[in-house]
């Protein structure tokens, strides 16, 4: 059998494809971006599109789902919080084909605004969580995942986490199994959530349940592993492992990859059959809790925390007290904060930004969110995907009933933010008079995530040429009479579009419109610039765009030529014109 080296992303794509799934949606988010960016490769066996947003791709799933097909979705954690709404609802109708989300959790939150612990979704939603701990588990429990959704009519919360999906492990691989589905046969009274139908589908997904929590005790995805009966340890997901190396090896484990409903009867023999019982868990003591609530004696969160991630070392620490050896290698560190890529578009915008010190700048998820970091701190707030416009426009009106009138409010987001969930803010800020300036940095790309295509970009997952909606035309359309579009690393002009923004007699709105320099499609200008070091004076200014090429040397400005890629910003804030690009 065919043997490869995948992450957990890959081997979730591969166990897509295997199982049969022919339509997969998603939003890029990390952790998750590659289970879709792994997927074209089965173009032939399955459908995979970029949506606009987690709930997008989570009706289109469960649409496909009603068809008959199987089908995926895939999110970051917080982008469940945008998917709740068909979640939930999908939970009331059940399936027709097997229909499984993905929720990426994000322990630590490596590239995240916080670190939910999505297992609650899954209990709250009364669905099904199954949660792997290897690449292998990954493909493996994704196929059991199609038939549990089906078998018990609900859909499957198929949750993982950081290191789960970016660590890679040898996974065995399988044949494509092909699901046939039924002929479609319309079902309104199982499909349309009218509250009636609601009113009686409820039952039934207590009924599923039920049937679930029997399931469970046998269920093949959670295993007893009976090695003495001093201690016993309850876990999941990577942090199975994360046990299995700090405790000792006489341990007992319950290793769950059934999650919710937690097979509480499972547990209770387990603990029956050790002396000491623990938990071990990232995050939350979802399973703590209702082993507790169950009568269960155990040991967990007092022990190890619900924050952050662990590993095997914080666990032998906090449980039984055991420090790491550390060995001082006489090295610091060099600390080295997140900066915007040498020549990113972003950098003109926020440094223009930056020079008025009146300006509230509400910011949102994406690159752009350096934006708030020294030297440039250009943002006032960044809270969610969308956020950027609505939130300026709730301090705006704030503002307003205050009657403070020396500041002027702008609402930043990107291009993909702005189809992901911007629309409807420019909409709020036109149809509620919002005395602000709504600003899309356009870079032409998903850049945070990796570089994934999105409406505006022209071309889909599949690399095939798309429709390409112009942000401009929407805005326009929503009522914004002055669109403003600059190219930001022309710093005379970006200055005046903001100033022609605000001075503006019509609603208007500006875009900032330079594509990101790694668009590999992209043919860039790309060259290098220079310093003059007889006409530097140490001033330092340039120093303030914050750009990763510029460092001082001897009290001057110098430039690395390894990372410059000559975009001139440097040179257009040299007061002693020190600066210049050289000629090809």
């Amino acid at each position: 059998m065919d043997r490869k080296l995948l992450s957990g992303n890959e081997a979730i794509a591969r166990g897509a494809y295997e199982a049969g799934v022919k339509v997969c949606s998603a939003y890029p988010g990390t952790p998750s971006t590659e289970i879709f960016e792994n997927l074209p490769q089965y173009k032939d066996s399955l459908y995979c599109e970029w949506a606009p947003n987690e709930k997008v791709a989570t009706e289109v799933a469960y649409g496909a789902s009603i068809a008959g097909v199987r089908s995926l979705c895939a999110m970051k954690h917080v982008g469940v919080n945008v998917a709740a709404d068909p979640i939930f609802t999908a939970a009331y109708n059940g399936v027709n084909g097997g229909f499984v989300i993905v929720s990426a959790d994000d322990p630590s939150m490596h590239s995240s605004q916080n670190e939910q612990d999505n297992r609650y979704y899954a209990k709250a939603a009364k669905i099904p969580m199954i949660e792997p701990s290897d690449s292998q588990e990954c493909k493996d429990f994704l196929k059991a995942a199609y038939e549990i959704s089906e078998q018990f009519d609900l859909p499957v919360l198929f949750r993982t986490v950081t290191r789960v999906d970016h660590s890679k492990s040898i996974v065995t691989l399988g044949e494509r199994t092909e699901h046939v589905a039924p002929p479609y046969a319309r079902n309104t009274r199982k499909y349309i959530s009218s509250p009636a139908n609601a009113y009686r589908n409820h039952p039934k997904v207590e009924e599923n349940l039920n049937k679930l929590r029997e399931y469970g005790k046998t269920c093949p995805l959670n295993r007893v592993e009976m090695n003495g009966t001093k201690i016993g340890v309850v876990t999941a997901s990577i942090a199975y492992y994360y046990a299995k190396d700090a405790f000792p090896e006489d341990t007992s484990f319950l290793k769950l990859g059934l999650t919710n409903p937690l097979p509480i009867d499972l547990i209770r023999d387990f603990a029956s059959k050790v002396d000491e019982l623990y938990v071990v868990e990232e995050l939350e003591g979802f399973m703590e809790e209702q082993m507790h609530a169950a009568g269960i004696a155990c040991k967990g969160k007092e022990l190890i925390g619900n924050m952050y991630e662990l590993n095997p070392q914080i666990v032998k620490e906090r449980v039984f007290g055991v420090k790491p050896e550390i060995t001082d290698v006489g090295v610091t560190a060099v600390s080295r904060p997140p900066a915007l890529c040498p020549g990113c578009p972003h950098r003109g915008f926020f440094y223009t930004m930056s020079k008025h010190k009146n300006f509230v700048i509400a910011g949102d998820i994406g690159c752009y969110t350096l934006g708030g970091s020294a030297p440039l701190n250009a943002l006032d707030s960044v809270v969610c995907m969308g956020g950027g416009f609505t939130v300026a426009m709730g301090m705006a009106k704030a503002f307003e009933a205050e009657g403070v009138t020396d500041k002027k409010v702008f609402g930043v987001l990107g291009d993909s933010t702005f189809f992901h969930s911007g629309m409807t803010g420019a909409a709020e800020i036109v149809y509620n008079n919002g005395n602000l300036i709504p600003v899309v940095l356009d870079n032409s790309i998903t850049g945070m995530t990796g570089h994934q295509d999105n409406p505006g970009t022209g071309f889909n997952l599949r690399g095939e040429i798309a429709e390409k909606i112009r942000i401009e035309d929407v805005l326009r359309g929503y009522g914004y009479k002055n669109v403003i579009i600059v190219d930001p690393q022309d710093l005379k002009a970006m200055e005046q579009a903001v100033q022609d923004a605000m001075n503006s007699t019509e609603r208007a709105a500006i875009i900032v419109r330079r594509p990101c320099l790694l668009i590999k499609r992209i043919k860039h200008d790309i060259g290098k610039c220079t310093v003059d070091t007889t006409k530097c004076i140490g001033c330092k200014k340039c120093i303030g765009v914050g750009c990763p090429a510029i460092l001082v040397e001897n009290k001057k400005a110098k430039i690395d030529h390894n990372q410059c890629v000559g975009c001139t910003v440097c040179a257009q804030v040299c007061p002693m014109g020190a600066i210049s690009r050289e000629e090809k």
